[in-house]
């Protein structure tokens, strides 16, 4: 069985950040809506395979103000995941991959053979450049606590409050409200390393995310207050990675966690460069796990 289209978009202007591209929260708003779609027209439902554990983006293509956009969808038995919807979203104008993104459930072992038979119109093999790379499949951080987590050296980079712009239609708040805390927080965690402000605009440099990993623990409900917290978790030459934890700031509740492998971009090349020595010494000092 083909993907099945599950949206048609665009990128609109107010849609892209400081390096004039789409910022990723509104990659995870187009796999959200995606999703809905899929659902509606497969029949996949939490009743038949639980909650989604974990919603792993890639990204591999930018995309502009104006861009076209489509999302396919399918169910992958063979991805890393019991259960696996992959969605992967073009540039419609120019047929490029821009971005994957593969929704993973575990449902019940015994159920694989009734959910292949009920879903054997919607499956595809899983498509490779939607693998992870840099970040584990399964949830991560979810027994972490403010306290812990600042006692190894994450720090605070976010404070907000959950309005009812960010609520989904299920009444919790949505995939891109957790994006956005993070992206409007993380320029503060780049601060922390040699690849401050000063030194991105004398280079001409961007901070550019080529994976994520988003987990849901608890949700988010319209005046809850919420805070992030982020550390360090790995760095190589080129690239390191971070995660951010996303709290109910009043009773301490962890509500989700963001994993991301990040780099830095030179804005006239649109390539990756490789670290600062400082900076990998630097990281280095700081993980926290």
């Amino acid at each position: 069985m083909t993907l099945q289209a599950t949206l048609f978009s665009f990128v609109n202007r107010w849609e892209c950040d400081e390096n004039d591209h789409l910022n990723v929260q509104f990659y995870f708003s187009r796999f959200e809506e995606a999703d809905r779609q899929f659902r509606l027209t497969s029949g996949l439902s939490e009743t038949l395979v639980g909650a989604r554990r974990v919603r792993h983006v890639r990204y591999h293509e930018e995309l502009r103000t104006g861009d076209l956009i489509t999302v396919h969808s399918c169910i992958a038995f063979d991805g890393p995941h019991m259960l696996t919807v992959v969605h992967e979203l073009r540039n419609a104008g120019t047929g490029a991959l821009a971005a994957t993104a593969l929704d993973g459930y575990e449902p019940s072992a015994n159920s694989a053979k009734t959910l292949r038979q009920r879903f054997k119109d919607f499956q595809c093999a899983m498509i490779a450049e939607a693998t992870p790379r840099g970040i584990p499949t399964g949830p991560s951080g979810l027994r972490a606590t403010l306290a812990g987590l600042t006692a190894k050296g994450a720090e605070i980079c976010y404070r907000g409050t959950v309005l009812p712009r960010d609520i989904g239609i299920d009444g919790k708040a949505d995939d891109r409200y957790a994006l956005s805390c993070c992206t409007d927080g993380v320029a503060h965690v780049w601060q922390r390393t040699p690849m401050n402000l000063a030194y991105l605009n004398e280079n001409g440099y961007g901070r550019v995310a080529v994976e994520m990993k988003l987990t849901w623990a608890t949700p988010l409900k319209t005046g809850d207050t919420v805070v992030v917290a982020t550390g360090f978790t790995g760095v190589n030459a080129k690239m390191f990675t971070m995660r951010h934890h996303l709290f109910e700031s009043r009773t301490g509740r962890l509500a989700a966690t963001l994993d991301v492998v990040a780099l830095t971009m030179d804005l006239s090349t649109r390539a990756a460069v490789d670290l600062p020595a400082e900076a990998h010494q630097s990281i280095s000092k700081m993980l926290i796990d």
